[in-house]
């Protein structure tokens, strides 16, 4: 077991959330400002399709709507992107997580499972 699979399953036993591994080859759609150090961080997971993962990874409180607000991103470059956040790529289709200094969310909305 990789130490990235060891910390995903530590948080999903945390939270309760069921594992479901993120590919490394897998797409991420993350924002732009991801790295621009803007809190809180989002996350959210719909079920994988094709070569994507499910999930959609944005900085600030709203999430954008625009057709180019979320930009491609193969998981295993998602740490040169931002530090910390493969921990949750284990979380299953349905979960989400909310993180800013010295907090942390991660919660079931079923809703992403209606895609």
């Amino acid at each position: 077991m990789t130490n990235n699979e060891f910390e995903q399953r530590k948080i999903c036993e945390q939270w309760g959330a069921p594992y479901l591994r993120t590919d490394i080859d897998q797409k991420i759609g993350i924002s732009d400002n991801l790295m621009k150090g803007i809190y809180p961080i989002n996350g959210l997971r719909h079920p994988p399709l094709g070569d994507t993962s499910g999930w959609y990874i944005w900085a600030g409180d709203e999430m954008g709507y625009e057709d180019d607000f979320f930009k491609p991103v193969h998981a295993e470059h998602l740490e040169d992107c931002f530090c910390g956040l493969e921990k949750y790529l284990g979380l299953a289709p349905g979960w989400r997580f909310l993180i800013a200094p010295e907090y942390e969310d991660v919660w079931f909305d079923p809703s992403l499972l209606n895609v």
